[in-house]
């Protein structure tokens, strides 16, 4: 297992960079970083989710957009390509897999599986373009890859429920 240089909780709460890649602080929680930051996205999911749908998608793709700067300059300040504390990514994709997803707690916590399961497969094309794209699109475009993945296994189980519940 790749071993990464420790952040220090000053480090990410002093950089408003470092403080936003690393989720407010989530990414710095163990083990599995990637997780606490995906459940560091739902309570603003809830908030992002009372706007109407094309708010929510601005709000989805100017995160994804502000990721790709965000991720990257904070792994260049830190010195290591995509280290596991960066989690925005985690945020956007979940976002991402939760887009007109069915209300209710259920969905979220199906739609939150369905998002870490595609995160840590990283089935193809996810982990191709994550070992060969540089930067912070690098660093991102496998947790938006993971994120529609997701919210097509999400829209499938949503689609599957309905016609087994006549609704």
């Amino acid at each position: 297992m790749k071993r990464y240089p420790p952040v220090s909780v000053g480090t990410v709460f002093r950089d408003p960079v470092h403080w936003l890649a690393f989720g407010f602080g989530s990414g710095l929680l163990r083990p599995a970083p990637g997780t606490w930051g995906t459940l560091a996205a739902v309570p603003l999911y809830l908030l992002l989710v009372q706007l109407p749908f094309w708010a929510y998608l601005v709000v989805v793709v100017a995160s994804v957009a502000v990721g790709v700067w965000l991720c990257g300059e904070s792994a260049r300040r830190l010195h290591v390509h995509d280290h596991p504390g960066i989690v925005w990514d985690e945020f956007a994709g979940f976002w991402i897999t939760m887009l007109a997803a069915p209300a209710g707690w259920v969905w979220i916590g199906i739609g939150f599986v369905l998002f870490r399961l595609f995160d840590a497969a990283k089935p193809w094309p996810i982990r191709w373009l994550d070992r060969r794209v540089p930067g912070g699109l690098g660093i991102m475009i496998d947790d938006v890859l993971a994120g529609i993945f997701a919210l097509a296994g999400l829209q499938l189980v949503a689609w599957g429920w309905a016609r087994y519940a006549g609704v």
